[in-house]
């Protein structure tokens, strides 16, 4: 199974070939795998910025806590949710829908009805909170496709999200940062991936009921 191989290969690189770059095509790729991925009610209620200016990243990684990787990979990757749902994303999904599977968008009122019904149930807070864990789905689909391509990653949490909001304009879009990603390849200085990798035995991880 060539994705266990993957995941024994690939590691949260600490520190990136600040020569190399991906690609077009794969980046391409990459791209593809993250609109594909799966979400609840397959709303997508985030936006990834895909950052590759120089002067940009140089202005996050202090709001990085200084992280090299931000500045020295390929490409950064910024999961950002919407903090609350309106009525307007569902609209929205409900129209593409029925453009793309040849329906009449009236016929999806009862389904939008619904929608909007059990979101609304929740707070703000819940809203942000739900959004916020979609990303986590597409991101770790990007992890695994990277793999694959032999492209080396680094997701981080470590980042001060209200700094990146603020850089990056992200509230007045209805946005915040929810995780980061960085992208290119390692450096023969990064001594972290000739370490073994650290993983629970399958014995504590799972639970047979």
């Amino acid at each position: 199974m060539k994705t266990v191989e993957n995941a024994k290969w690939r590691y949260a690189t600490k520190k990136f070939d600040a020569t190399k770059k991906i690609n077009q095509v794969d980046l391409e790729k990459l791209k593809d795998v993250v609109q594909l991925s799966a979400s609840s009610y397959g709303l997508q209620l985030y936006k990834v910025l895909i950052i590759e200016n120089k002067e940009l990243r140089e202005k996050l990684q202090p709001a990085s806590w200084g992280q090299t990787q931000i500045t020295e990979a390929s490409h950064l990757m910024v999961f950002c949710n919407y903090k609350e749902v309106k009525d307007q994303h569902i609209d929205e999904y409900l129209s593409l829908k029925a453009n793309t599977q040849n329906l009449n968008v009236d016929d999806l009122k009862g389904y939008g009805d619904f929608m909007k019904a059990k979101i609304g149930e929740k707070t703000i807070d819940e809203q942000k909170s739900w959004t916020a864990k979609q990303t986590y789905i597409a991101l770790g689909n990007l992890l695994e496709a990277s793999a694959e391509l032999h492209i080396d990653t680094c997701p981080m949490e470590g980042f001060e999200a209200d700094k990146y909001d603020q850089i990056l304009n992200l509230s007045e879009k209805g946005l915040e940062a929810a995780v980061i990603c960085t992208l290119g390849y390692r450096s023969e200085e990064d001594g972290t991936q000739h370490q073994a990798k650290v993983r629970k035995s399958k014995n504590d991880l799972f639970e047979i009921i």
